[in-house]
């Protein structure tokens, strides 16, 4: 598990999004790319931070970045949930963990003393040079995507 910290070149990944499509890192090449991981579709917290990205989505794009959410639910998965709750943002699936292991957001987590593996709620800002300008690791929902919104503003900014 590699950890993945601010100013270093964000690993790769290849993913497959709802509605049949696929995203890279290299297609942000010179744009800011906003990752957000979130532990599974339609549970209260991921619903509430993808309703929030997805209320932001325009100003993230006229600041210059785009927003994706990627967790290990299947396509499908993502395509209902994107329906169900009008979600702008575009989900990709990690179904094989391949890209949460890289970003070093597959941990061991706990909940009711039982111990089982999943997807640590993360938020990565990678810059134009395509590398990670910020980390956000185990976060609070509320108010995430707002303050992820002025990091990229100011990542602008300096650019």
């Amino acid at each position: 598990m590699s950890s993945v910290t601010e100013g270093s070149k964000a690993p790769d990944f290849h993913l497959e999004t709802d509605s049949g499509g696929k995203v890279r890192l290299a297609d942000f090449k010179g744009r800011m790319l906003v990752l957000y991981i979130y532990p599974k579709d339609d549970t209260s917290g991921c619903t509430v931070e993808a309703i929030a990205f997805s209320a932001l989505k325009k100003k993230f794009e006229a600041a210059g970045a785009t927003v994706i959410g990627v967790s290990p639910d299947p396509v499908k998965s993502h395509d209902k949930f994107k329906a169900k709750h009008d979600l702008s943002i575009t989900l990709a699936a990690d179904p094989d963990k391949t890209m949460l292991n890289r970003y070093g957001v597959w941990v061991e987590k706990s909940m009711y003393g039982r111990k089982y593996m999943g997807a640590e709620r993360s938020t990565f800002l990678i810059g134009p040079d395509g590398k990670v300008a910020r980390v956000w690791r185990k976060v609070k929902v509320d108010g995430h995507a707002d303050e992820v919104l002025a990091a990229v503003k100011e990542l602008a900014k300096a650019a």
